[in-house]
């Protein structure tokens, strides 16, 4: 019978969770990764797996909870609304004083080599999709006459996350959230009307 954890499974995520936002995946070392979270390598090993499940199961944390609003925003009832809601709170987000600044999808995928591509496939797939989500919103919000005609919703989306992942890049570069707001505001300044 194996002995019992010894170590709070949610907390030691939760570190994980920080290191992987600051240092990204391949600066974090497994050295770094037991150290922060209190583990032990077998123990990390028996509760995780390898470091990139471990980073995966971080990554899903951070979708759950730190981007949680993401999925609420889509419900908003005018393409504005979402798109509003959207990069507000990716502002609060990469600003959050209790999180490293930037957004871990961003920071962990800016640095990888050919051993991590992995990792790297990962990123760009989970940004893709939530890509295509906000495009299928907008795609909605066309149908609806809350967009133009003439208007592309996969562009658009395109372009929003792009706003949005350039906002990341700003506050892992030390931009303020009023920053970052002014941003959002010329943003919606551009923003096409039916």
């Amino acid at each position: 019978m194996g002995r019992p954890r010894e170590f709070d499974i949610d907390e030691a995520l939760d570190q994980a969770l920080d290191l992987f936002w600051r240092k990204g995946y391949e600066g974090t070392s497994l050295s770094d990764l037991t150290d922060a979270m209190g583990v032990t390598r077998p123990s990390l090993y028996a509760a995780f797996g390898n470091k990139e499940e471990l980073f995966r199961k971080a990554l899903d944390r951070y979708d759950d909870t730190c981007m949680a609003f993401t999925r609420s925003a889509l419900n908003e009832p005018t393409a504005r609304k979402v798109v509003d809601k959207l990069l507000h709170g990716f502002a609060d987000a990469q600003t959050d004083q209790v999180h490293p600044p930037g957004c871990m999808g961003v920071n962990g995928a800016l640095a990888c080599s050919e051993e991590a591509e992995p990792i790297k496939q990962e990123l760009a797939g989970r940004r893709v999709a939530g890509e295509i989500a906000l495009g299928r919103r907008l795609e909605d919000a066309r149908a609806a006459g809350d967009l133009p005609a003439d208007c592309s919703p996969a562009d658009l989306a395109r372009y929003v996350m792009t706003v949005a992942h350039g906002m990341a890049i700003q506050a892992s570069s030390g931009a303020s959230r009023e920053a970052l707001y002014a941003v959002v505001g010329m943003t919606l300044k551009a923003w096409p009307s039916a």
